[in-house]
């Protein structure tokens, strides 16, 4: 057992215990609260004077598909051989020892969505993993966790140079009816396993949502005709234009993953790019979590990019929540992590400071009940 007491302990459930203590056995929380008793011989850390708060999610990346250092040797985002390949998993491809996952402990970025790219229509099925962890299978906390779509330029860029559909708008669309047409078929008629459609029809039957990289507000809404036609849970990836549709988006409660914040415009489509986005967004009620993109930018800037939010106009509270517990909600894992509450995984970060201030660092983290990082050293 290990206890962390004396923390200011923030929960990301609505409650803040200025001076309390979480009791943690095999992984999880069994206690959590300003009057919780630490029995006699557990291994106790000492929070006097530290913030206690959950491990931060990012809520996409590609973190260990594509590799910072080995960018040739490391790099299996994209498949662009095909631009339907929902078959195609990103657990398969992702290397454990990439860089980027003791960078995203240091930070205390405990869970990552990782997704495939963006260069097909569609690319992949999603993997929600945990960053502690030598066997990938043994850090995964969902999978499959969502078909990865893409829509504006990228998938004309990389398939219209190779004269191939689609080189439009309209042909990413229509590949995917085509697709979720074929799926329709297949599930009511019973034939020989296919497992190129087997995703998709889990996506019909809402067993898990579409992950839809869009950016224009155009291709953002034509993401939310093709989910209504077919019936399907979305989730925007990027929305660097989703703050003009922000009422729309709220009113069909579709949840947005803001960013990256911490790059160039580097398309056309990224032009309108602003930090007020996840702001007017969360204020017109939509459900938002912010991204790194990984590599895109660094996986331990997380923090920043809810500080930055937290700047242009976002409370506290939903800077933190952007980060935690919005986070585990959109990815349909919030009953493991995302907040500090007894029954859920013992992810916890302790930091010196309120992560929103540029001069705290996190001293400690803690996943699945194993310190794994303390201090500047490496980790544990």
């Amino acid at each position: 057992m290990l206890a962390v007491i004396n923390g200011k302990i923030i929960t990301m459930e609505g409650k803040t215990y200025q001076k309390g203590a979480v009791l943690i056995d095999q992984g999880k929380i069994m206690a959590i609260g300003d009057s919780v008793l630490v029995p006699k011989g557990v291994d106790v850390i000492n929070a006097c004077g530290k913030v206690v708060m959950p491990g931060l999610i990012d809520a996409h990346c590609h973190l260990g598909i594509l590799e910072e250092v080995y960018q040739v040797e490391g790099d299996d985002l994209n498949e662009t051989t095909n631009p339907i390949t929902p078959h195609l998993r990103a657990l398969d491809g992702i290397n454990p020892e990439d860089q980027g996952f003791l960078d995203a402990v240091r930070a205390g970025v405990t869970t990552v969505a990782i997704t495939p790219g963006s260069a097909n229509v569609i690319g992949g099925q999603v993997v929600v993993m945990k960053t502690w962890g030598h066997v990938a299978d043994r850090m995964v906390v969902k999978e499959p966790a969502g078909l990865k779509i893409a829509f504006g330029e990228n998938p004309k860029r990389s398939y219209g140079e190779q004269k191939k559909a689609p080189s439009t708008r309209m042909a990413t669309a229509g590949l995917l009816r085509e697709t979720f047409s074929k799926a329709q078929n297949y599930a009511s008629t019973p034939k020989e396993k296919d497992i190129t459609l087997e995703p998709v029809v889990k996506v019909l039957k809402k067993e898990m949502a579409l992950h839809a990289h869009a950016h224009r507000a155009d291709d953002i809404m034509t993401a939310v005709r093709i989910a209504h036609e077919f019936d399907m849970p979305l989730i925007i990836l990027h929305g660097t234009d989703s703050h003009k549709i922000a009422d729309e988006l709220a009113q069909r409660k579709i949840p947005v993953v803001s960013g990256p914040h911490f790059t160039n415009r580097a398309k056309v489509e990224m032009k309108d790019k602003t930090w007020r986005t996840p702001t007017v967004l969360t204020q017109a009620g939509v459900k938002v979590a912010l991204m790194t993109d990984h590599p895109v930018m660094p996986i331990q800037y997380l923090p920043l990019c809810a500080i930055f939010a937290h700047r242009a106009g976002m409370t506290e509270e939903d800077a933190l929540k952007a980060i935690t517990i919005n986070a585990a909600q959109i990815l349909g894992i919030s009953h493991r992590v995302g907040s500090l509450a007894e029954g859920k995984d013992a992810d916890i970060i302790i930091s010196n400071g309120s992560i929103l201030s540029t001069e705290a660092t996190v001293e400690t983290v803690i996943i699945n009940g194993q310190v794994v990082y303390q201090g500047m050293g490496e980790p544990a």
